[in-house]
């Protein structure tokens, strides 16, 4: 990593004095990642300037990887025809991808120097439902035909698959483009060359469809270790596919929502550092707002046991302790469902099991808790075991609804086609501490008669 940053220190200093001739023959060796990681360093001027002295068979690839925000500032700052190459160049899943992130009229600047095909690949891709397979699976795949011998198929794949974004799994296709089977790479080179595509292709076939939704889909590579995956229509006819780039993409921007949601935000998908002061604040100010308002839930609970905490002042010192614990408690079983149901392990049908389980858990936590609390209690303040007593009932019963709850509203969020992620440990700790007030006072008032 120390080395990547000394080479990004020199390579900026040689486009602050302009050499870039050496700055090129530097690219060069660097991947398109990499290179892109650099442009992001520089200034906006001097991006379009380095991103022209690319070579051609380099500059699609490293266009594709840099953040939207200089897309477009590159897009708008070239001329018509470096625009065609870039959109010629990309893949289309890339293309759609850029696309989806600028203005409108950018938009149309760009289809018009596209060319016809790929301006009527683009328009199909775009037409897709947001967050489904359809709108990022790519159309450069490589199709045989099952009547095709290896030798045949092997020769097609040379001949096609530069174009390709992957090659080592194929898939075959008859006159209608219905899907009839995948044939790997490895396959075909240990077969014979005079076999037939249909006597070594799998009819096994792993597909997903248009409309799915893409986190779905991202799963499915996780579950199988796949490289790519087929997406077909209605018709069942191969229309494109998902690489595991893409998966990857998928699983890493769902996870940034989910991580978000869980935090009171609304989820962004522009970087940290290139988000406004202003946007940040939106993002967070609504979740604030409603928690806030519910959280006056808990003033109206203190409100109404006044008396209680009036007559005995000592039992408002545990109350921190209480609404603590019973947070941390809710939290600890709302994350381990929530990222259950995100990897697939749990589903809503499984409610009854995960409540039966969370609560034998809770009474396990709630006993420990209880008896260390109570022997502290007993010792700090001698002479009054009611109130321990009435501590230690309060926190055992909120670690139990805590947990229970915890574990429920993510579920129920799910059957309410909801993101789970919403039910996270803030909604979670106002809803509890409501709870645990509650039944702390209403215990007060009757163990020790208040």
């Amino acid at each position: 990593m120390e080395n990547y940053e000394l080479n990004f220190t020199r390579l900026i200093q040689m486009a602050e004095q302009r050499d870039y001739i050496s700055l090129k023959k530097e690219l060069e060796t660097l991947q398109e990642v990499d290179v892109a990681q650099f442009l992001e360093l520089l200034s906006g001027e001097k991006i379009v300037v380095v991103f022209r002295t690319l070579p051609k068979e380099m500059a699609a690839e490293v266009f594709a990887n840099l953040q939207p925000e200089t897309q477009e500032y590159i897009v708008t700052s070239i001329t018509d025809q470096e625009i065609a190459v870039i959109i010629e160049d990309l893949f289309v899943d890339d293309a759609v991808d850029f696309l989806e992130e600028l203005p409108a009229n950018v938009v149309k600047r760009v289809l018009k120097n596209a060319g016809a095909d790929t301006r009527a690949q683009i328009n199909q891709f775009l037409n897709y439902p947001e967050n489904s397979a359809g709108s990022i699976m790519t159309a450069e795949f490589t199709d045989l035909r099952k009547t095709m011998t290896v030798a045949q198929a092997i020769d097609h794949i040379r001949r096609t698959g530069e174009d390709r974004e992957t090659i080592y799994t194929c898939y075959v296709i008859d006159d209608r483009r219905v899907l009839d089977g995948v044939v790997s790479v490895k396959s075909l080179l240990l077969a014979d060359d005079e076999q037939l595509i249909l006597d070594v292709m799998d009819t096994d076939i792993i597909s997903v469809n248009t409309e799915d939704d893409r986190e779905d889909v991202a799963q499915l590579f996780s579950k199988y270790g796949l490289l790519s995956l087929p997406v077909v229509d209605k018709e069942n006819r191969l229309v494109g596919i998902v690489t595991v780039d893409d998966a990857v993409e998928v699983i890493e921007q769902e996870a940034t929502e989910d991580f978000e949601k869980m935090a009171a935000m609304l989820p962004s998908e522009r970087p940290y550092l290139k988000t406004s002061v202003f946007d940040l604040a939106k993002n967070r100010i609504m979740w604030l707002l409603v928690l806030m308002i519910s959280a006056m839930i808990t003033g109206g609970v203190l409100e109404r046991y006044e008396t209680a905490f009036a007559a005995m002042p000592l039992l408002v010192t545990f109350i921190p302790m209480l609404t603590d614990t019973g947070g941390n408690a809710g939290s600890q079983s709302s994350t381990l469902i929530i990222r259950g149901m995100a990897v697939s392990e749990i589903h809503p049908k499984d409610l009854p099991q995960v409540v039966w389980k969370e609560l034998r858990v809770s009474v396990l936590v709630g006993l420990v808790l209880s008896v260390v609390n109570f022997i502290q209690l007993a010792i700090r303040y001698p002479g009054n075991e009611l109130v321990a007593l009435t501590v230690v009932l309060s926190l055992f019963a909120t670690v139990v609804i805590a947990k229970t709850v915890g574990c429920v509203l993510p579920i129920l969020a799910k059957m309410c086609h909801a993101d789970p992620a919403i039910m996270a440990a803030p909604l979670i700790t106002t809803v509890v501490d409501a709870f645990a007030l509650i039944i702390y006072f209403s215990l007060a008032q009757r163990l020790l008669g208040l």
